[in-house]
Formats: structure tokens, sequence, C-alpha cells
């Protein structure tokens, strides 16, 4: 639930990040870079296959009562990089099956340790605050959060004190990963639970930030950074790594001072204006990637995948896929454009959008909005209001806000 605004890709941020600034300084920031859906499991299916979500039946974000998950079928980045010989490991939020068919180490990783699910999904959710017991049962609350080492359950009852060591365990997994590989090469995907909601941060981070909760959790994900980047110097891995920093989709904004900003873009999290899907992204390769430059071009999550099959040599899946190399532009190769003609924007089963380079089209659907109002404090989220908006044309070259509908001055397009 990262906001396109938090790690300083356009304007001032309210919390220092100097890691994310130092992987912005030595790589690349896309500020074009856009998510298959604005909900996280949807995301991250895109990410881990190349496809757009709904091709491969993903949509919203799977619960504990969910049945179904990533099908067997599905090549994900790690097989196709495991296919190569390296070491994989997965440490975070999985959130595409918690079923054991459907868990990481069925699909590609040698190693996981995570959450299966969102952290917000256990009898704490925020939703259940000031409710009894009794009340928040009648309303279906929750199971108990599992955490999970492998396949196996290593912790049925996650608390908020251990919500508060997950980024810090996560991290320190990362770093003993990197350093048990020596030579041999490997894929470290590292999902973390945290800027979503109930946000934790651990003691040494906590009450740190003047900016409140949120600003201490950013911290804490950026010193996560710093700690991976780290480990690749004193590994000697710096050079010859592709590191890529990236959201799942915008921020959950009726959370207020516990969400991210996703300005100057529309909306956030569960729409499909860009604050729900343009992400802020960063990719750092030291003598491939031109430093402390920037891509403009329109990028995906479902890039990544065929991106990485070209820099392998490695075969791509053998049924359809939707991304496309980037390894052009992520070179700054000259007079190289984006690959995509156009994308689309989903969500749950409906098409709500389609753009290319300069122009998006919003076909007439409704979506949950703040409209105007503050969101929650420290915790609490404010009821968001429906609004509805009609066949609506951006010119994303002139505004990337979409506040203003030009289709009555280009209706050929």
């Amino acid at each position: 639930d990262l906001g396109y605004a938090d790690i300083g890709l356009k304007g001032p941020r309210p919390y220092q990040t100097p890691n994310l600034d130092r992987l912005m300084q030595e790589g690349m920031r896309f500020t074009d870079f856009i998510a298959s859906a604005p909900v996280c499991s949807a995301s991250r299916a895109a990410l881990l296959t190349g496809c757009y979500h709904r091709r491969i039946g993903i949509s919203g974000a799977l619960g504990p009562r969910a049945q179904h998950g990533i099908h067997a079928d599905e090549t994900t980045l790690g097989e196709l990089c495991r296919d190569q010989g390296y070491a994989t490991a997965c440490f975070g939020k999985w959130h595409l099956g918690h079923h054991p068919k459907f868990l990481p180490l069925q699909h590609g990783f040698d190693q996981y340790f995570g959450l299966p699910y969102s952290n917000d999904m256990w009898p704490h959710h925020p939703h259940y605050q000031g409710m009894s017991e009794h009340e928040a049962v009648s309303k279906g609350c929750y199971p108990t959060l599992p955490l999970l080492e492998g396949n196996q359950v290593i912790d049925p009852e996650v608390t908020g004190e251990d919500q508060a060591e997950l980024t810090r365990r996560y991290t320190e997994r990362a770093m003993a990963f990197i350093r048990a590989q020596e030579d041999r090469r490997f894929f470290l995907y590292v999902p973390h639970s945290m800027v979503h909601v109930p946000l934790y941060a651990s003691a040494r981070f906590r009450g740190q930030s003047p900016h409140g909760l949120y600003g201490d959790v950013m911290r804490e994900v950026d010193w996560s950074v710093g700690q991976i980047l780290d480990t690749l110097e004193e590994t000697g891995n710096s050079q010859n790594t592709l590191v890529i920093f990236t959201s799942d989709n915008g921020p959950w904004l009726p959370y207020g001072n516990h969400a991210g900003s996703a300005l100057p873009l529309r909306e956030g999290k569960g729409t499909t204006f860009e604050g729900g899907c343009r992400l802020p992204t960063v990719m750092r390769w030291p003598d491939q990637i031109p430093g402390n430059s920037t891509c403009e071009e329109l990028c995906c999550m479902m890039d990544v995948l065929p991106t990485v099959a070209e820099i392998l040599a490695a075969p791509l899946p053998d049924h359809p896929i939707d991304g496309k190399s980037i390894l052009g532009l992520m070179r700054g190769e000259p007079d190289v454009t984006s690959p995509h003609e156009a994308l689309g924007y989903f969500y749950g089963g409906t098409l709500q959008a389609v753009r290319d380079r300069r122009w998006k089209l919003h076909f007439p659907h409704r979506y949950r909005t703040l409209a105007g109002q503050s969101g929650g404090r420290d915790g609490g989220r404010v009821p968001e209001q429906q609004a509805e908006i009609g066949l609506a044309l951006f010119d994303l070259s002139a505004e990337i806000s979409e506040r203003t509908d030009v289709s009555a001055e280009h209706p050929q397009e």
C-alpha cells in the first residue's frame, strides 16, 4: 500500500528515507510503472506470472476463507529463476492462496517465511475496534493469523507484538539468505507486510519519527532496504545484482494518517485511477542501469518476468503472458520506447479503464472515494462514499491527476 509520493519520486516527503534515496541515486526511477490491479493478491499474481490477474483467475485480496490460489500450471518468477540454477527465497506476505498447494515452496521457492495473507486479516482487524468479541464474531471476524516457515505453521496466533517484529525478521532472513549463497546465483523476493494497516514498527523505530507511526514504519522499511543493499555489498554481489523496489498498489486513503500519499494522482487503493495503480518504482543494477536516471515510459508490473527471462536467456512460459521485456528501457538505450500499445485497468471482474502512453479512457463505473473528506486517525477508517464516472478521456501527458475530461475535444481518441 505504498503510495506514489511516499519515496520522493515527486516533491518533498514528510519523513527521511536515506536508503531509498541512495537506491534512486544509484539507479533509475520509473514514473509510469503500473500495477495490474489496485489490490494486493491480484497485483502480486501479475508480478510473479507476467500475466493480467484476470487471465489466471485471481482478483481482489484472498482471505483466510478463500479456497483458491495460484494454479500449478502457472510459471512464477521463482520457477523461472530456479530452472536456471538460482537459489530462491520468499520472506514476507505471500497472499496467493494459503492452502499448502498454493504456498511458495510449491511455486518455485526453496525457502519461505512470512504471513500467508494481509496482516489485517485477523481478529484484531481495525474494522473491529471498539466491538465486543460477540459483536466481532457476529460480523464474521477473521480467524487467528498464522506465521509460516515453509509449509508449516510455526505460530498459529500472531499478536501485535509479533507484527511489530515482522519487518526486522523478514530483513534478517533476507540477509542470512544472501550470505548463505556464497558463489551461487539467487533470486530473493521480500514482500513486506508493512505499510499495510494495521501499522507496527519495532521498538527501535517506534516513536522516532516526528510524523507519527506511518513515518516510523517508513523509516523501518527504508532501514530494511539499506540492510539488504549493505549485505549485497558485503558479500561482493552489489555490482551483479538487479534490485527492484516497488509497491503492490496505491495507498489505502480511508486510514488517513496511517496511509501514504499518491499525490498528485487521483484517488488510491481500490480504484483504477492512477492513484490506485501507478507505483513508486526504482531499479538498480550497476554498469547496466544508468545511475540517477529516470524512465518516463509506460511500463507495468507484468514486465518483470519477461525482463528477467531475457536477462537469464531463459525460455518464456509456453502459454500466453501479457508482460513485455523492458530491458532496453532499463539500460537507457536511445530511442527505446514502451513495448505496450495499451494497458487495461481491471478491478474485480471489470475492465474499468484502458490507456496508452498518453491517453487514458475510463469506461462508466462506480468507485469508492473520500470525496474530499479527511481520512481516519491513528488506525481508524473513515467510511468512503460511492461515486460514478461516465465515459471519460484524460490526457496524461498534460495532467496525471485525471481531473479534466477531454473526450469532447478529442472524440477520435
